[in-house]
């Protein structure tokens, strides 16, 4: 047990658990609680100075200190990490490759550097002295804003939107997943009800959103093909019909499952002009398929891959994730090695992230003798296939609990990376969520506002959707309502 104590100001708990959790993976946390604890970390914040404390046992390890300018938040939390950071790396002899950062968007630190005008080197200084950034890192934040620039320089941020549509149906649960799912043969009865209900979510949003530019929509879950080609066909005529596409740039549908994939519904998409998929296979090693409770096999996903070829789409992506249980280095190459000879358009590398919902951490007794590796050895190999494959990385992301403090590494040929990924995870754009458990970002661009504030100074507003399928049905004229109300509240700006 790690007891952190606050004196002073709790401003900073989310930084400082996040930063603590990094150092000791998988161990029980309290907060301002009297409890025995192997470690206690104590944190006094006066309005000039920060005194940080580490005691194990009843006796105090490591006691450090800095002065702090509080009118600076900023600064204030960026100086209490890092000596969060330099006291425990002292105490455990370890470094974190992505240094004192916990937040789960790194390059949009590196990003906004640019657009200020920064130089290269003065960039990677900055973020070796404020963050503690291992080169390695630094350099693919750097290497992935640049990127990300140049993909968004057409993007319009203030007149434009995206949109995101949820089908939060799938053929199976799998074992790692917490995401708003329901499995398809106890809802299959309700699929057209929820469209239903989704076309009058859409058509709102289509009215009022009218007189902004939609540069991308990516259709997700659940698993979107789990609908029938009829159904898919109904959703996209209400797509063509609610929406002005003369500016759209991208148009995504996460088919994700193999054994969900079909000629039927790939010729569907193909007829609505879909302009890019995902085949998601997660690994290539078939016992691992069984252990997650993914239905499909090896062979389903080649025959998935080749038909979606066969009916034309130039722009595949493939999902994988990296520490899955059981599953070690040659396990990964297997996979990598694979994916080679399939030669996708692009691929995520995803670092194992067993959220709270997940069976994995659900039903820990049945999965307590599984190992789960991953480690920059790793993470490094995966990095090296896609550079074979003449792919580059193009957008990142960080969670909590990944297996080896890593990453989310997107990467893609040229001219084939995701436009909605690089948006939804640098929020530049607000992306308008439709569908159970959707949640949308609106956007504020601080050049709207002549004080230079944000509306109730914040630059993301989210409106969230119920996530239960049953009661987005039954409620769906409150979900279009809360919407109503945001729009209303700023028609100045949307």
């Amino acid at each position: 047990m790690i007891l952190i104590k606050y004196n002073g100001i709790k401003d900073f708990e989310y930084d400082i658990q996040g930063l603590v959790k990094s150092f000791f993976p998988g161990e029980q946390m309290a907060v301002d609680k009297n409890v025995d604890a192997r470690l206690t970390i104590e944190t006094d914040i006066s309005d000039s100075n920060i005194m940080l404390t580490l005691t194990s046992g009843g006796t105090v390890v490591s006691k450090t200190e800095s002065p702090i300018y509080r009118e600076d938040r900023k600064d204030t939390k960026n100086r209490l990490k890092r000596l969060v950071y330099d006291i425990l790396s002292d105490y455990t002899g370890q470094t974190l490759p992505w240094g004192t950062l916990s937040g789960i968007r790194p390059t949009k630190i590196t990003t906004s550097l640019l657009e200020e005008g920064r130089d290269i080197p003065w960039i990677r200084q900055h973020m070796k002295n404020e963050y503690y950034l291992s080169d390695k890192k630094t350099e693919l934040s750097i290497g992935i804003s640049k990127r990300e620039l140049d993909i968004l320089k057409d993007i319009e941020y203030k007149n434009g939107y995206s949109i995101y549509i949820g089908i939060p149906f799938c053929p199976s649960t799998c074992s790692y997943c917490s995401f708003t799912s329901y499995p398809l043969a106890a809802y299959r009865k309700k699929v057209d009800s929820y469209i239903d209900a989704l076309c009058r979510e859409m058509r709102f949003v289509g009215k009022r959103m009218r007189d902004k530019k939609l540069n991308t929509i990516y259709i997700g879950g659940g698993t979107p093909t789990t609908l029938e080609p009829h159904q898919m066909q109904r959703l996209f005529e209400e797509i063509y019909d609610t929406f002005d596409m003369a500016h759209l740039k991208e148009f995504t549908v996460e088919a994700g499952r193999p054994d969900s994939i079909t000629m039927d519904k790939l010729k569907v998409m193909a007829d609505y002009n879909i302009t890019r998929i995902s085949v998601n296979p997660q690994t290539m090693n078939e016992k691992t398929l069984k252990l997650i409770g993914r239905r499909h096999t090896v062979k389903q996903i080649h025959e998935a891959f080749d038909m979606a070829r066969d009916q034309g789409f130039h722009n595949i992506n493939m999902d994988f994730i990296v520490g899955l249980p059981q599953e070690n280095i040659d396990d990964v190459r297997y996979t990598m090695e694979e994916t080679k000879k399939i030669s996708p358009d692009s691929i995520t590398i995803h670092s194992l992230c067993v959220k709270r919902a997940a069976r994995l951490n659900t039903m820990k007794e049945e999965y307590r003798n599984y190992s789960y590796i991953n480690d920059e050895n790793i993470m490094d190999m995966t990095h090296k296939y896609a550079d074979d494959m003449g792919m580059k990385p193009y957008y990142l992301y960080r969670q909590k609990n990944m297996t080896g403090n890593l990453e989310n590494v997107g990467y893609s040929v040229p001219g084939k990376a995701g436009i909605y990924n690089i948006l939804i995870m640098e929020e530049r754009q607000s992306i308008v969520a439709l569908g159970a458990g959707a949640s949308s970002k609106m956007v504020f661009q601080p050049e709207r506002f002549a004080d230079g504030r944000f509306p109730e100074d914040k630059q993301i507003h989210r409106i969230e959707n119920v996530k239960d399928v049953d009661c987005y049905i039954e409620r769906i004229d409150g979900m279009i309502e809360r919407k109503v109300k945001f729009l209303d509240k700023y028609s100045y700006i949307f």
